[in-house]
């Protein structure tokens, strides 16, 4: 058996060269590209991004590449070939964002994106984006959190962040100033982080090796 090939999505937002050597020390093979049809060939699927909401959707768009990787997306949720969303690729398996009304997300999973407000529920100002380490706490186990019991930390930046509106979609849930989010949704063999498993150290790769041993 040769290497397992990792479709990595570039729509010219991605954080790629981190996501890609995290991959390759691994012991995958990363493909970055902007083919469609690559997306098919590939042993599974990985959706990076940094960046705005809005902006990521349209270059989806305008490279051809939105409707194929929201069937990926849909594909794997369903069991089909495993699909990894990270930052800003958690966001965009929503159908919408505050950051961006009127934006058409892949609409893959039910809830909503939302920006952290700019004071937390007692009042007390919050600093706006969210950016380090954070623990995080377990709600639904996979392959993904083996080992993990809760309180693991890892590495986010973001100002906006996820609300599924099924529980059952939520696996890691964390907080920060009072509001409490989405730190890794999943269904099937689809999985997102609004944390950087490639920026998370130890802990972030070993989550990433869980996931190629999916293929």
């Amino acid at each position: 058996m040769g290497l397992k090939r990792i479709a990595v999505i570039d729509y010219g937002m991605g954080n790629l060269r981190s996501v890609c050597a995290a991959l390759v020390k691994l012991g995958a093979e990363a493909a970055v590209t902007a083919d469609a049809a690559e997306l098919a060939r590939a042993d599974a699927v990985e959706l990076p991004g940094v960046g705005a909401f809005g902006d990521a959707a349209r270059a989806l768009a305008e490279r051809g590449l939105f409707e194929p990787v929201r069937r990926a997306a849909l594909a794997a949720a369903d069991g089909g070939k495993p699909f990894l969303g990270v930052c800003l690729g958690l966001q965009l398996l929503f159908a919408a964002s505050e950051e961006a009304p009127g934006v058409a997300g892949l609409g893959v999973l039910p809830g909503e994106v939302r920006r952290f407000p700019e004071r937390s529920p007692d009042g007390a100002r919050l600093k706006v984006p969210h950016m380090g380490w954070n623990q995080v706490e377990l709600a639904r186990a996979n392959q993904l959190t083996a080992g993990l019991a809760g309180g693991e930390r890892f590495y986010f930046v973001h100002s906006y962040y996820a609300a599924p509106e099924r529980a059952e979609d939520l696996a890691l849930g964390c907080e920060y100033g009072g509001v409490r989010f989405a730190a890794m949704c999943a269904r099937g063999n689809l999985f997102a982080t609004q944390f950087h498993p490639e920026k998370s150290q130890a802990r972030g790769l070993a989550m990433l090796g869980e996931f190629l041993k999916l293929l």
